[in-house]
């Protein structure tokens, strides 16, 4: 099985003090009924870089390690799929080596000709025939997987865990995937 990860707030946490509202907000502007990303300011890009740094973005322990043992307990092939921007390059590169996520993926995939990020998540899962794939952002899972109908989409989330669509389900920890729910969420 093929399955993939998005990178932030999956495997790395935003910068505490800061609600997601206001983040999501920075990355995509005012809600609009057509999916659209904005592409940050320079003066953006600079903050965006500084609060990049490690002391702001910590790891989530609990799902790195549930990954990696995934991947030394099973066949399935490990995908990282972020839609970072070329100007966070750098810092990635940087995280890349510090949590050693090389040894974990099969192959990583990022955002670096600044693309708008559903089109470009939407190229790699078709290029990898992803089965399941794995964000935080509801907004790209739903356009993903009207694209993808025979991918299963899972959106991670604190609140609840349901399924939504056919092929899109709210889960609150990762490992829920591959749970059987009475849902038919998860399989393994």
């Amino acid at each position: 099985m093929n399955i993939g990860f998005d990178l932030d707030k999956i495997f790395i946490n935003y910068p505490p003090f800061v609600p997601s509202k206001i983040i999501d907000l920075l990355y995509k502007g005012k809600p609009r009924a057509e999916l659209e990303y904005r592409i940050p300011s320079r003066l953006e890009q600079i903050i965006r870089i500084f609060s990049h740094h490690p002391i702001f973005r910590s790891p989530i322990a609990e799902n790195m390690n549930y990954v990696k043992d995934l991947a030394l307990q099973n066949e399935n092939k490990y995908y990282l799929i972020s839609s970072r921007f070329s100007f966070l390059e750098k810092k990635t590169t940087e995280l890349i080596k510090r949590l050693s996520l090389d040894k974990i993926f099969n192959a990583m995939y990022f955002n670096y000709n600044n693309e708008q990020p559903h089109l470009f998540k939407n190229g790699v899962l078709k290029k990898l025939k992803l089965d399941m794939y794995i964000d935080d952002d509801l907004q790209l899972l739903e356009y993903l997987g009207n694209k993808n109908p025979k991918i299963k989409f899972f959106w991670l989330n604190k609140k609840f865990s349901r399924s939504l669509k056919k092929n899109l389900f709210a889960i609150k920890n990762i490992s829920e995937m591959f749970t059987p729910h009475q849902n038919g969420a998860g399989f393994k």
